[in-house]
């Protein structure tokens, strides 16, 4: 049976309607249940923190519980691969960060590529600084100082760290390339027990973000001799950059939202444009900012290009340093 012309092109063009209908209505019905937001960490990290203040915002903006569901271990690989073998339908989302990008390099044997296997959401905050910190009772008072002295002391100055591979170890061993002296790595199973030794004079110098950090600091607890951003933090702005007198340094934390590959573009876009909109929110931007980074507002491509930047800058400092997973 043959159709008129017109006709058939009525119903042609009404079928291909069909699939963007069905997305704008997966879109608007999104979300119709509770989502999780995976934590690599454990409860009380800064990572935990951020996914806490989103997901709280979320839920207020879109009616469902995002409930936060922590799953430490192996550097924040567990969580991840929770989220890799996730069904991608945008009701399990990942709180992705430094570890992220630096386990791409530090471990030879995932059963995932970030890159690949994790689709960019929306980045939140950037610029996060790490504190390098010492015990009060060191004989130094600057960051210039401590320099001079590790390389009249080579080998003598210990350097402790959350874990080997960990933010503060990498940032660290670039701290060692780029100065040129030689410290003695102590790793430690978090950050807890690491200040904990710090502070008792057993090491002497860390790299700590700053959200774990800066309490010690402000009380006196321990000397920061400087920031690891680019520029001063408005969070201590009496503590300098290494930058400022070390050129081509930089180390800085940042958090972001990912999702499993294949999730719905349409649920991609909107969860990133209330992120966004969370970001331009005068309250919630202090609450991030109190931590001492600065938000990342952005497309999804925006956060992907930061985490590709990221992942490529630490695999050079990884394979420099021969740095090995514990």
């Amino acid at each position: 049976m043959k159709l008129p012309r017109r006709k058939f092109l009525h119903l042609a063009g009404g079928a291909a309607a069909l699939p963007f209908a069905s997305h704008v209505a997966r879109a608007q019905a999104y979300p119709s249940r509770p989502v999780r937001i995976v934590v690599g960490f454990p409860p009380g990290s800064a990572t935990d923190i951020v996914a806490r203040l989103m997901g709280q915002w979320l839920a207020e903006r879109l009616g469902r519980p995002f409930i936060v569901e922590n799953r430490p271990g192996a550097g924040g690989n567990i969580g991840t691969e929770v989220v890799v073998r996730a069904a991608p339908d945008g009701y399990t989302l990942l709180l992705a960060g430094p570890p992220n990008a630096i386990n791409a390099t530090l471990y030879n044997n995932l059963n995932f590529n970030f890159i690949r296997d994790i689709a960019p959401v929306a980045g939140i905050v950037t610029n996060i600084p790490l504190i390098m910190e010492i015990n009060p009772s060191f004989p130094v008072k600057t960051a210039s100082e401590f320099i001079a002295y590790a390389k009249d002391n080579p080998g003598r100055i210990n350097m402790a760290s959350a874990g080997n591979g960990s933010v503060g170890h990498v940032a660290g061993e670039l701290f060692k390339m780029t100065a040129g002296v030689n410290l003695i790595h102590v790793p430690y199973r978090g950050a807890a027990p690491a200040l904990t030794d710090l502070l008792g004079g057993q090491v002497q110098v860390i790299f700590d973000p700053m959200p774990s950090s800066i309490e010690f600091v402000r009380t006196g607890k321990l000397r920061a001799l400087a920031v690891t951003t680019t520029t001063r933090s408005d969070a201590l702005p009496e503590v300098p950059a290494i930058r400022d007198f070390m050129p081509g340094y930089e180390a800085g934390g940042f958090l972001g939202v990912g999702a499993p590959k294949n999730t719905p573009a349409e649920i991609v876009s909107k969860l990133n444009k209330e992120i966004n909109t969370a970001l331009a929110d005068a309250k919630f931007k202090v609450r991030l900012t109190d931590m001492g980074g600065t938000v990342f507002a952005g497309s999804p491509a925006d956060f992907g290009r930061l985490f590709a930047d990221e992942t490529e800058k630490w695999g050079k400092v990884i394979r420099a340093a021969n740095i090995k997973p514990e």
